[in-house]
């Protein structure tokens, strides 16, 4: 995904952008785009409101791609986006994205049809299914496999697949297996494969490893023209936005409803793993100390992860 976003399309994006957009100095509508998954979960309140307000209006799309381009187009002012690709995009736009809030910490789980898995340590000699070969997924599973003293190339096997849904369909045809799998596919594929069982929470293994960072899967980013010239807006916003978050991890079977409503993901699965999502809402030095330490990791492994170089300190939103 990352690989198709060039930094020469991209300027010649950005120059295109500067005529377009809201005019100087009027705010109307904040635009906010979401990704289909966990990282559009924790606003589904505040899109509630926004049916009867003027205040927002809100884009769900399936593709990080697309709210890529209207986020710097000037087509979106905040856009719930992966952590690296926010990085990517300040480093490719020198330093117009600011990232103002942490949304979800890991959604990756590993699961086993069977149960030869109680400990990370038990993966020494497995075959592991998994999705996202060369981006973040890769990266943590490596990260995760190597810190427990476990060689990824030589001590595991890992199969790398298009998508979880043919991860399932493998893992039911040969009635067990080992597979990588991310939330909300994890509550998908149980409903699908009896006996299927969670056995690591790549979140807690990540903490365990006591870097000083935390597994980050979703963030919110904003253009820095509009954090300037809206300070007021962005702030009225952020404290609803935290407010929603609390009403998903309080209010699951509603905040279920209006998931699917908003067409995020179905009630039924959203339900079940909401629990599970470690949806948050996390600003400030928190954020800054926790994102910091998360993309230092994935720099660690491929520098072009995070779009080359770590993000300066301006990347990181101070109320």
């Amino acid at each position: 995904m990352l690989r198709r976003i060039l930094p020469v399309f991209l300027a010649a994006i950005l120059l295109l952008a500067a005529g377009c957009g809201k005019p100087a100095g009027q705010a109307g509508q904040i635009r906010i785009g979401g990704l289909t998954g966990p990282t559009s979960m924790g606003m589904v309140k505040v899109m509630e409101s926004a049916k009867d307000g003027d205040d927002y209006v809100f884009t769900i799309a399936g593709s990080a791609d697309e709210l890529t381009l209207k986020l710097i187009q000037g087509d979106l002012d905040l856009a719930a986006i992966p952590a690296n690709l926010a990085s990517v995009l300040y480093n490719n736009t020198e330093g117009e994205i600011v990232l103002l809030a942490v949304n979800t910490l890991g959604v990756l789980y590993i699961v086993e049809k069977g149960d030869t898995v109680n400990s990370f340590s038990d993966l020494r000699g497995k075959t592991i299914y998994a999705t996202g070969k060369g981006s973040v997924p890769e990266y943590v599973l490596k990260y995760l496999l190597t810190g427990n003293g476990i060689d990824p190339e030589n001590d595991v096997s890992i199969r790398w697949k298009s998508e979880p849904a043919e991860v399932v369909a493998l893992m039911g045809e040969e009635g067990s297996g080992i597979a990588m799998l991310p939330q909300p596919y994890v509550t998908v594929a149980k409903g699908q494969l009896e006996g299927l069982r969670v056995c690591a929470d790549l979140t807690e293994e990540w903490e365990k490893l006591d870097n000083g960072s935390v597994l980050i899967t979703g963030v919110l980013a904003a253009r820095k023209e509009f954090v300037d010239k809206h300070p007021d807006e962005l702030e009225k916003f952020l404290r609803e936005y935290s407010q929603s978050v609390e009403f998903v991890n309080s209010e699951v079977a509603q905040a279920a409803r209006l998931i699917e409503e908003f067409g995020i993901f179905k009630a039924a699965v959203a339900e079940k793993a909401i629990p599970e999502c470690n949806i948050t809402y996390m600003a400030g030095e928190k954020m800054k100390s926790a994102v910091q330490g998360y993309l230092k990791v994935l720099f660690d492994q491929n520098p072009k992860a995070v779009g080359g170089s770590l993000p300066g300190n301006d990347f990181y939103y101070e109320e």
